[in-house]
């Protein structure tokens, strides 16, 4: 998140209605809502995780126990159990 002057990007009519409510403060003005990207969308570590979690479902459903599941992928096993039991 980057620091913006008011002045630099709100017009001055809507810079003076906004001081009426708040000044010399820092104000956050979050995006819209079909502008939000899921966590990790943009650096692919989403991907990487539901892969990850795909691998140890079906390694679960082939048998592997969830104690060896957990030293395998380095996890809690409550962990994994969060993962191989999510609906």
């Amino acid at each position: 998140m980057k620091y913006v002057k008011a002045e630099k990007v709100l017009p001055e009519r809507l810079l003076i209605e906004i001081q009426k409510y708040i000044q010399g403060e820092t104000l956050y003005i979050p995006k819209t809502k079909n502008s939000y990207r899921k966590w990790g969308s943009r650096s692919g570590t989403r991907a990487l995780l539901d892969k990850r979690n795909s691998c140890i479902r079906d390694d679960f459903s082939r048998g592997v126990k969830i104690e060896q599941l957990a030293d395998n992928y380095f996890l809690s096993c409550e962990t994994i159990k969060k993962i191989v039991y999510k609906k």
